[in-house]
């Protein structure tokens, strides 16, 4: 069994090394991606003009193929991390900024009226508020943005041996051991789906109030919950 997990020296690296490094390489760039756009989504929805030509940009952005990025960035950064981590940030701005305006757009005017009404200003309504009740629909694009993330690390073995465990598919294929290619793939899904789980435990302790089931088992006495604004507005206040 401990055969099965034995790496290339070129590597320089031990298997569980190459797999925290493969999630650096990934969730960085997405924690990245989700800071800008915040404030970039909160533009947008307060003008409304500009969300056009972002989501442009964006999508724009997201055509360009990362080897074109690496060839860039790579006279700038050298044979890095962070060559590989600014195209996947880049890349994660197409789906948080779409979930965010859309998630913060669902927000009910009487919602926004209440906060206000309670002596919220502009900063806090949009944190303590909008972003709460818009969780679902982040949190959806934050598991797409980070399972996204993590199958194209793997690209950046081109660039050095940067790829995470898709450093594993270069050396499988020199020495031909099917093993290594494996190991790569198999380990980039198992990470994918393990992430994704965390986020959707993560949506069901954030965000309550949403429905766990089929509505049709729901007891009657589930109805009569509060709204999603409540329980938010009630934390505002504090």
């Amino acid at each position: 069994m401990s055969g099965l997990f034995e790496i290339p020296s070129d590597l320089q690296n031990t298997y569980w090394g190459l797999v925290v490094l493969h999630l650096r390489l990934a969730l960085v760039p997405v924690a990245a991606g989700l800071l800008v756009a915040l404030p970039l989504a909160q533009l947008c929805v307060r003008l409304r003009w500009l969300y056009p030509p972002v989501l442009w940009v964006t999508t724009v952005l997201y055509a360009v193929p990362s080897l074109a990025f690496f060839v860039v960035l790579i006279d700038y950064t050298g044979q890095s991390e962070t060559t590989v981590m600014i195209p996947l940030a880049v890349y994660s701005l197409v789906v948080f900024v779409p979930a965010l305006v859309d998630g913060v757009r669902s927000v009910p005017q009487e919602t926004l009226d209440a906060a206000t009404a309670m002596g919220l200003g502009p900063v806090r309504r949009y944190l303590q508020v909008q972003l709460p009740i818009a969780a679902p629909a982040i949190i959806a694009g934050l598991r797409v943005a980070t399972v996204s993330s993590i199958s194209l690390v793997s690209v950046g073995m081109l660039i050095g041996n940067q790829g995470g465990l898709g450093n594993l598919l270069n050396d499988g294929m020199i020495y031909h051991q099917p093993r290594l290619i494996w190991l790569s793939v198999i380990g980039t899904a198992v990470l994918a789906i393990a992430a994704d789980a965390a986020l959707v435990a993560l949506r069901l302790v954030l965000t309550p109030w949403m429905p766990r089931g089929n509505r049709a088992t729901r007891p009657a006495s589930a109805e009569a919950r509060p709204e999603p604004a409540a329980p938010v507005l009630e934390d505002a206040a504090r």
